[in-house]
């Protein structure tokens, strides 16, 4: 893996056919909800190309509804309240990627007090949870209402619980909002306790 990955590969994902097709395939199975896993790609490609690909994606699922992890992160922040966002990137995202999250959230009116990657090894394998605790619980200011931690490949869900009763405030991470939007779309109503106040909250109506 490349310390930082390309912008160039990141926005040729999301291009047609591959996607497209893997979408199709995938609801020839009875789900209720599939996931595109992917949050660089928001990044680069924008908030408005996010919805130009859920609608793409969905002509294929027959149906399914389709979750975009940054536009979840999107609904839950609307869902919480929050307008005062800190976003914190894998550590494999450049500093320009990382300010396009800005700009991301930014489209979507959110005020972004911070933003960059954590100062970590850039190597999936080698972030410990712990590691990422202390970075986010060290970095996030205190005007923050709620921090996004982004990057699907992040291993990141396991810290969620304790930043939010260190920091006082919700955690997101790109996995989490997509699950708690998934779970939403498709009716079920499991009680999910431990991995963020997120999964307290219904689908903002608007």
């Amino acid at each position: 893996m490349d310390p930082t990955i390309a912008d160039d590969h990141v926005r040729a994902f999301a291009d047609p056919p591959l996607i497209d097709n893997a979408a199709e395939l995938l609801a020839a199975a009875p789900l209720h909800a599939i996931v595109y896993g992917f949050t660089s790609s928001s990044y680069v490609r924008g908030a408005a190309d996010d919805a130009a690909l859920k609608s793409r994606l969905e002509a294929r699922t027959r149906g399914i509804p389709v979750v975009i992890p940054c536009a979840a992160a999107a609904l839950a922040l609307t869902a919480l309240g929050v307008k005062r966002l800190a976003v914190i990137d894998p550590p494999w995202f450049s500093g320009q990627l990382s300010r396009r999250g800005a700009n991301y959230f930014q489209a979507h009116q959110f005020d972004v007090v911070h933003n960059g990657p954590a100062g970590l090894p850039s190597d999936q394998r080698a972030v410990h949870p712990g590691q990422l605790y202390e970075w986010v619980r060290t970095h996030t200011p205190a005007n923050a209402e709620a921090v996004f931690i982004g990057g699907n490949g992040f291993r990141a869900i396991g810290v969620i619980q304790a930043l939010e009763e260190d920091l006082q405030r919700p955690v997101l991470t790109a996995n989490q909002v997509a699950f708690w939007q998934a779970l939403r779309v498709s009716g079920a109503r499991t009680s999910i306790a431990g991995y963020g106040q997120i999964f307290d909250r219904e689908l903002p109506t608007s």
